[in-house]
């Protein structure tokens, strides 16, 4: 497992925040959430990314059991990106904050600023 941290962790948050931590992360996870899809695929569902940075942060979140990757001997070698059981349970884990930032949106859109 790739352990970014040094120190120990304070908080459950602090160790979670550790695995999705990056820009780009929590977008790939839901991505692949529905679907297993390979590199090109998952790619062109993330526009603004680079093959570069998607890469790392597969390779991250495969290190961390979050992201299994499945390579098939075949030509043109074929590689396959799905959630494990790990990954799907930080989905779930994730899934209200979504519905929280919808909500904030919504909010947004509606013109009510939030409370000072």
């Amino acid at each position: 497992m790739s352990v970014k941290q040094q120190q120990p962790y304070q908080c459950g948050v602090d160790a979670a925040i550790d695995v999705v931590d990056g820009k780009w992360k929590v977008h790939i996870l839901w991505v692949l959430n529905d679907a297993t899809r390979r590199f090109g695929e998952t790619r062109r569902l993330l526009p603004g990314i680079s093959e570069k940075v998607l890469t790392q942060q597969l390779r991250e979140l495969e290190a961390d059991g979050i992201v299994h990757r499945e390579v098939y001997e075949q030509v043109p070698p074929r590689v396959e990106y799905s959630l494990t059981e790990r990954g799907l349970r930080l989905n779930a884990a994730l899934a209200p904050l979504a519905e929280w930032g919808d909500e904030r949106i919504a909010m947004l859109r509606e013109g009510d600023a939030p409370a000072a």
